[in-house]
């Protein structure tokens, strides 16, 4: 692999839309490089960065075989591809978008089966009155025999669904499914209900790198300044900076701020001044209890709150990830803040 970096996003469909507004987000829109119909793009600000489109499934597999760097793509088809990602890919990020659950649903009409241990009963008692085993239908193979396993039951069989999954039980090529849902709306139009117990997994977009991949220099420098760029709008939308006066005991307050609302310190008055203005980095939720606060400590000057761009932070739990992952200590990026000014250029 050369010493580019390359990130593959899904090429269509509402996750598409999803990713390519949380990197435009963080001012780093996508551009597709042939036309509507090609399938590379590429990242501003990042020559150095060749994105693939391919469909949510082939990332999953060019994650695990080492042909891009990072992917993004539900972490349910990660999983799916490679129960265990240790040595093989890395979720370095979840996106918080593209949630879906993978379950496992039994048609509504069996009122007395709730849990799995009910479903194993169904199980055992379908087999000894049919002589054949209970089908399940899935698209999630690897995952549906994990958990069954773990919940200790044997007498079923897969079959694999290569069309609408929540139709099967009503077309009598299964009695169950496994299949991934959002709201539970399908299902139930399809006279399905999810297991109490049943949730295999709780997915969401991730953002992954790749342990096969090669790791030279240049893909590692670039990698750090992407996820800086990343990490640092993460920061900036959930956080505000303060800007107010201290005087006198400064440092109480400051110890009482920090303690209590999980505020920072971003600049302070030149050494030896006994007063002045200071920069507090708030997380956004807590701007309520800070003013509470300061107040509480004596003071009696006026606080603004202010948006930022982004946030630059010395210990980024991103490039933490990224770094134990890869098992390299990148250099650590210094705090810098950028007002916000209007939408990131």
């Amino acid at each position: 692999m050369s010493a580019r970096l390359t990130l593959a996003v899904p090429s269509k469909g509402r996750l598409q839309e999803q990713v390519q507004d949380y990197f435009a987000d963080a001012g780093l829109p996508m551009k597709k490089a042939a036309g509507a119909r090609g399938y590379r793009a590429t990242l501003a600000g990042f020559a150095d960065v060749d994105v693939m489109l391919l469909s949510a499934s082939e990332i999953a597999a060019a994650l695990l075989a080492g042909d891009v760097h990072f992917g993004v793509t539900g972490e349910d088809l990660i999983r799916e591809a490679a129960p265990q990602l240790d040595g093989r890919v890395s979720l370095i990020k979840a996106l918080g978008f593209g949630h879906a659950d993978v379950v496992v649903a039994v048609p509504q009409a069996w009122i007395d089966v709730a849990t799995m241990a009910d479903f194993d009963d169904v199980c055992a008692a379908f087999f000894q009155r049919h002589r054949r085993r209970l089908r399940i239908a899935t698209k999630y193979v690897t995952l549906t025999r994990g958990f069954f396993a773990n919940a200790g039951i044997a007498d079923y069989r897969i079959v694999e669904s290569a069309g609408a999954t929540e139709g099967a039980p009503a077309a009598g090529t299964a009695e169950a499914i496994v299949d991934i849902t959002s709201t539970g709306t399908t299902l139930a139009a399809n006279g399905l209900k999810v297991l109490e117990d049943g949730t295999i997994l709780q997915s969401q977009a991730q953002l992954a790198a790749s342990l096969a991949a090669t790791w030279d220099a240049a893909a590692r420098a670039t990698a750090e300044k992407l996820l800086s760029r990343l990490a640092a709008r993460e920061r900036a939308k959930a956080s505000l900076v303060l800007r107010v006066r201290l005087e006198g005991k400064a440092d109480k307050t400051l110890q009482a701020v920090t303690k209590k609302v999980s505020a920072s310190v971003l600049s302070r008055p030149a050494a030896g001044n006994i007063g002045g203005e200071y920069s507090l980095l708030v997380p956004r939720g807590n701007l309520m209890d800070a003013i509470a606060v300061l107040r509480a400590n004596g003071c009696k000057e006026g606080v603004t709150a202010q948006d930022v761009d982004y946030v630059f932070e010395p210990k980024d739990p991103i490039l933490a990830a990224f770094t134990k992952a890869i098992g390299r200590q990148l250099p650590q990026t210094l705090l810098v803040m950028a007002r916000k000014s209007g939408p990131p250029r």
